[in-house]
């Protein structure tokens, strides 16, 4: 069973993603609230995937995603952010990220992203 990893400062965003994941099959899921704590996560799960917001407090999803890469080259990590930031979505593609989710999200565009990267 993969393993993903959530990572969004709103809590009830990844209650959505997680529940939208857990009615499909998706079980082993954890959680962080910010970058940094996604950082120390990853080092310690080493999830299959990540979906993880780009606008977070104490270290941003950019970041994030650009040490978790420098630690990692094959780490398989989703932006999902809101409409607007499209020079950070570029940013998040260039530096390694495999897709990106428009924020309010779709469960079935989450869903074909996570079982297209998973595989």
């Amino acid at each position: 069973m993969a393993k993903i990893l959530l990572v969004d400062d709103a809590a009830f965003m990844r209650m959505m993603e997680k529940d939208t994941l857990t009615k499909n099959g998706y079980t082993d899921i954890h959680e962080a609230a910010d970058g940094a704590e996604a950082v120390a996560k990853y080092d310690e799960l080493h999830p299959d995937l990540v979906i993880m917001d780009i606008t977070m407090p104490n270290m941003d999803g950019l970041e994030a995603l650009k040490t978790i890469r420098g630690k990692d080259p094959n780490a398989v990590i989703v932006m999902c952010s809101a409409m607007g930031q499209e020079a950070m979505v570029i940013d998040a593609l260039k530096s390694g990220a495999k897709d990106f989710i428009v924020k309010p999200f779709k469960p079935d565009r989450l869903l074909k992203t996570v079982t297209t990267l998973l595989g």
